[in-house]
């Protein structure tokens, strides 16, 4: 299985996000994603609605979100498909984001967030129809334990689908290294398309769907737009603008991106994403 593990200057996020809000330790970019209550994933809302597709999700389904971040996903699936969806996140932060857009949205009561680990799920086993992730589970450290927990909190002849940066070719050079570190914001173990699919199939997985995707920066952008629309772009601006002002911590933080901000030539050709999903 290849694997390469990004190094960045923060701390291991799950060891952070593990640790209390309430402690002195320094912030790290998911704190600051959360005050913004802005998250993102590669592919944009056209990705999640493959893997709504491929899931099988659809009116009545019973879905896990783990890792949902602002809870843009649970809130589309409720309110677009009639799913019922649960959304977990390890940050209290992000729950707290997610809870605010479910009122906004007035899907409360199809969505319900709660504070989680994804390698330690507190859920019966045979509980959801479908359980997805989307820019999370390159983030654990043992990705073998995760993909387990999905797997049981699944229903027989459900689907698990992830969406996950993907290496598409190996080696990488040093500047791919340097800003998917940077991009990703923290130390995390990224698979080539082989790795992650093999990690389905040692869950016990069947029917596996790989599809990798290469990495196009302007239509990210695009994507993050259309993901939660002007207005939602707009609050969430106003808020980092907010943080900026009043958080020191933040100011440096952007002004580290900002000096490694150059978007690689070559890029495309090594850092790419992909979807996986498998039936239990």
């Amino acid at each position: 299985m290849a694997i390469l593990e990004f190094e960045s200057n923060s701390k291991k996020v799950i060891d952070m996000a593990q640790k209390s809000e309430q402690t002195d330790e320094k912030p790290h970019f998911f704190d600051f994603a959360a005050e913004a209550g802005l998250t993102k994933h590669y592919g944009g809302l056209g990705a999640t609605e493959e893997l709504v597709e491929l899931c099988h999700i659809g009116e009545g389904c019973y879905v896990l979100d783990i890792g949902c971040g602002a809870g843009q996903t649970p809130c589309h699936l409720a309110r677009r498909h009639g799913c019922r969806v649960v959304g977990v996140d390890i940050l209290e932060a992000m729950i707290k984001r997610s809870r605010e857009r479910a009122e906004r949205e007035g899907v409360t009561d199809k969505v319900e967030f709660r504070v989680a680990d994804a390698q330690d799920l507190p859920f019966e086993d045979d509980t959801f129809d479908a359980v997805i992730t989307e820019s999370v589970t390159v983030f654990p450290e043992d990705k073998e334990r995760a993909i387990s927990e999905y797997a049981r909190v699944t229903k027989p002849g459900g689907y698990i689908g992830l969406n996950e940066a993907t290496l598409l070719k190996t080696p990488p050079p040093p500047e791919v290294v340097a800003w998917a570190s940077q991009d990703l914001g923290a130390h995390v173990k990224l698979l080539t398309s082989e790795g992650w699919a093999g990690l389905l199939e040692s869950a016990g997985l069947r029917e596996i769907v790989a599809r990798t995707y290469e990495t196009q920066v302007r239509k990210e952008a695009k994507e993050l737009v259309r993901r939660y629309g002007y207005g939602g772009m707009l609050r969430s601006m106003y808020r980092a603008l907010s943080l900026y002002a009043r958080s020191p911590d933040y100011r440096r933080f952007v002004k580290d991106v900002r000096s490694k901000g150059i978007v690689p030539d070559n890029l495309m050709e090594y850092l790419g994403y992909g979807i996986y999903v498998g039936r239990k």
